[in-house]
C-alpha cells in the first residue's frame, strides 16, 4: 500500500513538471512568434543627406556667457617644484572660473599631479595638496565646496615625458575638469 502511494505521488510530480515545461515551451514559442521582424534597408550614397555646417550657419545666441568664460579661461594650473602655492596667472584664471561656477553651478573635478621626483606616496600627497589649494581658492571666492571633487594622481599621469626642467614643469599641475 505504501509503495502504491509513493508511485502515485511520483507520477503526480512528474506530470506536474511535464505540464510546467510544456507551458514554458509554449510561452517561449509564442513570444518568439510575436516579435516583429527587423527589416534592414540598405542606404545608397544618394539617400544620405549632407549635414555639414558651413561657416556662419551656427546660431550662437543661446550660448550662456558663463559657459563662454569657462571655455576661454585656463583649465590647467602649474606649480613650482615641491610647492602647492598658486601662481598669480593661475589666480586670474581661477577668478573667471569662480564667477562662472557661481552663475551656473555644476560639479567640477580638480586633478592634482606631480613630477617624477620623490616617492609615489609623497607625490600623491603633493598632488592632493595642490588640488586642495585650488579648491580652497575657489571656495574663498564663493563657490560651493560640494561642487568640487579633489583627486590626486601624483606622478602617474604625466603630461610630458622626460627627466628635464621642461617636462617636470608641465607635470607639476592641477587640471580642472
Amino acid at each position: 500500500m505504501l509503495k502504491t502511494f509513493a508511485k502515485q505521488e511520483f507520477k503526480m510530480k512528474t506530470s506536474f513538471i511535464k505540464s510546467g515545461l510544456s507551458t514554458l515551451l509554449l510561452a517561449a514559442l509564442l513570444t518568439g512568434c510575436s516579435s516583429n521582424p527587423v527589416v534592414e534597408e540598405q542606404q545608397t550614397s544618394t539617400d544620405i543627406e549632407d549635414t555639414s555646417v558651413q561657416t556662419g550657419q551656427v546660431d550662437t545666441s543661446a550660448i550662456d556667457d558663463a559657459a563662454v568664460e569657462v571655455m576661454t579661461a585656463d583649465t590647467v594650473f602649474y606649480f613650482d617644484f615641491d610647492k602647492a602655492l598658486l601662481k598669480p596667472e593661475s589666480r586670474a584664471a581661477l577668478l573667471e572660473h569662480s564667477a562662472s561656477l557661481q552663475n551656473s553651478p555644476r560639479n567640477v573635478r580638480l586633478e592634482g599631479h606631480a613630477d617624477e621626483r620623490g616617492t609615489r606616496e609623497y607625490n600623491m600627497a603633493l598632488g592632493e595638496r595642490r588640488a586642495n589649494a585650488v579648491k580652497e581658492f575657489l571656495v574663498l571666492q564663493g563657490v560651493s565646496p560640494g561642487l568640487i571633487e579633489v583627486i590626486s594622481y601624483g606622478e602617474e599621469r604625466a603630461a610630458a615625458y622626460g627627466s628635464n626642467d621642461d617636462a617636470w614643469g608641465l607635470n607639476r599641475r592641477v587640471e580642472l575638469k
